[in-house]
């Protein structure tokens, strides 16, 4: 195929789209003629700026893109693009009603396997098949295989690092100190370490390391100032540099903690070392960080939490759950954190 040019959909959840961003890599180191046209919500643009030869196409699904004849309109707009195939990443009702338009006008189309049936007998209470399952970025792959792209991820390249963001080349220079990233927050509560053990970490990590938080939206930017008020080395990022300079931020960190979410996605993405914790999810649902070894993650006790994992994205938290998080001392994790920064 002669300058193919590839529409890929994935619409949410931000870590689910930045998984996407190592196989994308692959694809152009494999198929160097490669265009690829990328629609999603415009929040996400930044997650790809290493990108030379692509196209992002944000959608407005609070505007022109709402409803069905705002699909209608979102496909009308994507016909005109001169793509060869589409890859749909994301397997949903309103990504299925594009695929149905597409496929009448002739186009090729061919979608993610979820895994709906053995992810839930990974996460149902009774007779649970506890087992790993396969990985999300491998399921993007292996969309890209069924469109005649098969790719290999010993391909894989991580970017050259950008500047860093000008308000922290002070710091940079002056600081001795290992940098450790820390995103507390996470979607649902059943995936959030509690934060009265967090400021333990944070006060115990700060005196010999630069702590940096991440996060965003209003009452996550409070919390966390309250935290780089009280703490010499701690400083938030939320509301001072946007995500993109976040992203050129943490390929400068020795290390990201982060909760089962998208900053530990995003770190990875940028060849830092990523210490995940997980509550009521767990990595074999099979999404953790990219290229990060095994002991990279911390888990609850499964003979104490036999449920666990709960929901592959941790929105169930049974009753006797609620305070099952907290059996993850602090201390367990800052020795996994020394222990990490070392290696």
């Amino acid at each position: 195929m002669k300058d193919p040019h590839l529409l890929l959909i994935r619409f949410s959840a931000l870590g689910d789209i930045a998984m996407a961003v190592p196989v994308i890599r692959c694809l152009y180191k494999t198929y160097p003629q490669l265009k690829i046209t990328f629609v999603s919500r415009p929040n996400v643009a930044p997650l790809f700026q290493e990108f030379k030869n692509f196209n992002f196409y944000p959608t407005d699904f609070d505007g022109r893109h709402k409803g069905i004849k705002g699909l209608w309109t979102l496909f009308q707009e994507l016909k005109t693009i001169p793509f060869s195939a589409v890859a749909d990443l994301h397997s949903v009702l309103r990504v299925y009603l594009l695929k149905v338009f597409f496929r009448l006008c002739g186009h090729k189309v061919k979608s993610i396997d979820k895994g709906r049936l053995e992810k839930k007998a990974l996460t149902r209470a009774k007779n649970k098949k506890f087992q790993p399952l396969t990985p999300t970025i491998y399921r993007y792959a292996d969309v890209f295989r069924k469109l005649g792209f098969p790719i290999s991820f010993e391909q894989h390249e991580f970017p050259e690092k950008n500047e860093l963001p000008l308000s922290l080349l002070p710091l940079y220079q002056a600081s001795e100190k290992k940098w450790i990233g820390i995103a507390p927050f996470a979607a649902h509560v059943g995936k959030m370490y509690p934060l009265d053990l967090m400021q333990q970490l944070i006060n115990y990590l700060q005196k010999d390391h630069q702590i940096f938080l991440f996060g965003a939206g209003e009452k996550e930017k409070e919390r966390l100032e309250v935290w780089e008020k009280a703490y010499k080395n701690v400083y938030s990022t939320v509301g001072k540099i946007n995500l993109r300079k976040q992203l050129d931020l943490m390929a400068y960190l020795d290390l990201m903690i982060s909760m089962d979410s998208a900053n530990g996605h995003m770190a990875a993405n940028m060849g830092t070392k990523v210490l995940t914790l997980w509550g009521m999810t767990h990595p074999f649902c099979g999404f953790a960080p990219f290229n990060q070894l095994l002991d990279h993650a911390l888990t609850l006790d499964r003979t104490q939490y036999p449920l666990i994992p709960t929901s592959v994205y941790g929105t169930y938290l049974p009753q006797n759950y609620k305070d099952a998080f907290r059996s993850l001392d602090p201390k367990t994790v800052i020795e996994k954190t020394l222990e990490l920064l070392k290696r």
